[in-house]
């Protein structure tokens, strides 16, 4: 997940890493530097909040069924991870990979496959069992040529809409249910700027833009179309497109004035405090910023408007990187993040849901529940935004097409981007 706002916690390579010890014995049976030999580097951009309590959770299992490793965080900050990444990237390059790192599960690992990166953990799935613990539909999603490259910790999903029912009382509109469709949500958005709500959606800059991109998208071309776009089955140029396009400029038109100069969790604050009705935001949102409101009167939540049985998700990942550091201890990591005790202690912190299909569903609360459900019965679309079905370089082409939209609102333009940002795929 897209993570933390705050102070950088650690940079890998950078001096003055900060090794926490999370777990027993770290001797190294009398080699000369016990750090060198057993630490085990995970580098992740779970900095804050959920994400770091999600974190937490697994370095506390880590280090019950690890005790022969030290955990040595290094989790650098910033929205979506998109300051880790490049840190990462500069890392890879030099030759110089952590034990594992975070990866979103899907097309975002195509470029750490094709340029060498990443290794193939297929027969780790056989010897920790995850071949039949997790679904047969998740693995599909996982599979490259045959081989699986990281091992998911979660499942969370990004085609949802936080809203506030007291603003939306403000144009009597009933906040139990979603509008039916886009159309239906931009009347509702026109009924509360005339109920005085002067910007009846808080959005932010990067990827947030891009999310409401996405359901509009989603809503208006359907599921198959939709993932159609960045497989190359759908015409990113073709008029349909064009005119869901047309649709997402009019929701963004709705939007507050300074989302290019804020981040998604002060978006979510305009909504918190009355000032915006609506965000979109995945599901990290009920863990990161919700948990201490009274559930069911402070806010509500329901899938986007035209989304409704679509589940887009994203799933957070661990990989182990060719050359890495500590393979063994990163290989005990990943067995952590698969078993049901480590994606337990994670998820119900996170307020993501769990990869395994033997999770107990009564574990987790109200939200985490709901989403479970859909999870099993919903059509499962992946997210671009997130990794699910976009590589790193495509999805650098869309936020790039994305900040210069939000400032001149030119839907051809906007168009033609993505065109080419899909074509590498």
């Amino acid at each position: 997940m897209r993570g933390g706002w705050s102070k950088t916690v650690a940079v890998l390579g950078a001096a003055g890493l900060l090794a926490v010890s999370a777990c027993g014995n770290s001797d190294d049976g009398g080699s000369g530097d016990s750090s060198a030999s057993k630490d085990v580097t995970v580098f992740t951009w779970w900095a804050d909040g959920g994400e770091k309590a999600g974190l937490d959770g697994l370095v506390s299992t880590f280090a019950t069924e690890c005790k022969d490793y030290k955990f040595v965080n290094s989790a650098v900050a910033g929205g979506a991870g998109s300051n880790a990444k490049q840190v990462l990237a500069n890392d890879l390059a030099a030759g110089k990979p952590p034990s594992t790192f975070q990866a979103h599960a899907g097309a975002e690992l195509g470029d750490y496959i094709k340029n060498g990166q990443v290794d193939d953990v297929s027969d780790l799935y056989k010897e920790f069992g995850l071949d039949k613990a997790f679904p047969q539909s998740l693995i599909d999603n996982l599979t490259v040529d045959g081989k699986i490259y990281s091992v998911p910790a979660n499942v969370h999903r990004a085609n949802v809409v936080w809203a506030n029912p007291t603003v939306l009382k403000k144009a009597s509109l009933d906040a139990t249910k979603a509008p039916a469709s886009v159309d239906a949500w931009i009347a509702d958005m026109e009924k509360l700027k005339a109920a005085g709500v002067k910007a009846p959606l808080a959005t932010s800059k990067g990827f947030a833009e891009e999310m409401v991109m996405e359901v509009v998208l989603l809503a208006e071309l359907g599921p198959d179309k939709f993932t159609g776009l960045w497989n190359g089955q759908t015409d990113m140029a073709g008029a349909d497109v064009t005119a869901a396009l047309e649709k997402f400029k009019k929701v963004l038109s709705f939007s507050n004035a300074d989302r290019e100069a804020i981040d998604w969790p002060d978006a979510l604050q305009y909504v918190n405090k009355g000032q915006a009705a609506y965000t979109v935001m995945g599901d990290w949102v009920a863990a990161q910023q919700l948990a201490d409101k009274v559930p069911d009167s402070a806010y509500t939540y329901w899938p986007a408007p035209g989304t409704a049985g679509n589940f887009q998700y994203l799933a957070d990942s661990f990989t182990l990187p060719t050359n890495g550091q500590t393979p063994e201890g990163a290989k005990c990591w990943l067995k952590v993040v698969g078993s049901a005790e480590g994606q337990k202690a994670f998820n119900t912190k996170k307020g993501s849901i769990p990869a395994r299909s033997d999770a107990v569903v009564t574990d987790y609360p109200k939200y985490q529940q709901a989403a479970m459900a859909d999870w099993k019965a919903n059509k499962i679309v992946p997210s671009c935004a997130h990794g699910a079905a976009c590589t790193l370089g495509q999805n650098d082409s869309i936020l790039s097409a994305m900040g210069q939209f939000s400032s001149g609102m030119d839907v051809a333009t906007l168009q033609k981007a993505l065109v080419a940002a899909a074509k590498p795929n």
